[in-house]
């Protein structure tokens, strides 16, 4: 069982800069492919990076690419999402989620089997 707790989110100025940062405990985390997806209020929740159990391998969104970058620190069992000029339409609960089984980076959201509670970012015009 993979337990995730996100953190960093908060109010910013369009054109601001985010980091957010996941935490994983238990299961095998250096083993998992790992996504950040996000919801915003009357939304589904999307799609926004993946990132493969190495590191080597990351996929982003449209929307996001050449501007957020996600990341992972197996040593410290830690995922990361850098987000820079961000845009009113970047506001949204962020979610942290661990695939478990399966070795290849995906964008759906039925392929994650973990998720943490969700961080709230709020981008102001």
């Amino acid at each position: 069982q993979v337990r995730l707790q996100e953190s960093g989110g908060e109010l910013v100025q369009a054109g601001g800069s985010l980091k957010l940062s996941c935490a994983a405990s238990g299961g095998t985390f250096g083993n998992s492919v790992m996504a950040w997806f996000r919801q915003a209020p009357g939304k589904e929740r999307e799609f926004v990076a993946t990132i493969s159990w190495s590191g080597a391998i990351t996929r982003y969104t449209d929307s996001v690419k050449g501007r957020f970058t996600i990341s992972r620190d197996n040593a410290k069992n830690k995922i990361y999402l850098q987000m820079s000029n961000l845009k009113p339409e970047d506001t949204a609960a962020y979610y942290c989620a661990a695939r478990g089984t399966g070795v290849s980076v995906t964008s759906y959201a039925n392929d994650y089997a973990f998720w943490g509670q969700g961080t709230q970012v709020t981008v102001s015009s």
